[in-house]
């Protein structure tokens, strides 16, 4: 799941409810890990075992609440893409 993001220039807050949400994420069934990167347009790549733990990230209650509260404080726009990884491989 990629999620694109950029911010109002009145963000605060938005760092500890972030931060959060990648707690919180590595919790739920299915979470495998994730990636993420701010400088103006914010990244975050997360991956999961399938389709049903997106559906059930999605739903969670905090979750719900933190895009609530970015879709009216923080953020300027958004988008979210679901996408599958065919195939993974590089160089640490």
């Amino acid at each position: 799941m990629i999620f694109t993001s950029t911010l109002n220039a009145d963000d605060r807050g938005y760092a500890a409810i972030a931060a959060r949400m990648v707690e919180l994420a590595a919790e739920q069934p299915g979470f495998l890990g994730l990636e993420a990167a701010r400088d103006g347009l914010g990244i975050t790549v997360s991956y999961w075992r399938n389709l049903h733990a997106i559906a059930a990230w999605k739903a969670n209650a905090e979750h719900r609440e933190a895009q609530r509260l970015g879709h009216e404080r923080w953020c300027s726009g958004f988008r979210l893409r679901i996408a599958k990884v065919e195939r993974d491989y590089g160089m640490d």
